[in-house]
């Protein structure tokens, strides 16, 4: 499953990269949206959260949601691409 994972970091200055390694570990990845990520994950939302969950802080928010195939925006080529490998790949 593909999981769109969109998050507002609040705290200026933090270093934020344990939690951008553990989004990687979660499957592979694509990032090409400053605060969004797209994860191809045999993990379910909950297990994403639970392995984010100690990268963040209180007052961040995050949102962890299925990507369907109902979807629609302005992305570079390759990123629709990627998008639609991996939904073949599951579909298949």
């Amino acid at each position: 499953m593909i999981y769109a994972i969109n998050y507002d970091l609040k705290a200026p200055g933090r270093n934020y990269a344990g939690l951008y390694d553990a989004i990687k570990r979660c499957g592979d990845w694509w990032h090409y949206l400053g605060s969004t990520w797209l994860v191809d994950s045999q993990l379910g939302a909950d297990a994403i959260w639970n392995t984010l969950a100690p990268h963040v802080d209180n007052n961040d928010y995050m949102l962890v949601i299925g990507v369907t195939a109902d979807r629609q925006g302005w992305l570079p080529e390759d990123a629709w691409t990627w998008i639609r490998n991996r939904s073949a790949a599951l579909a298949a």
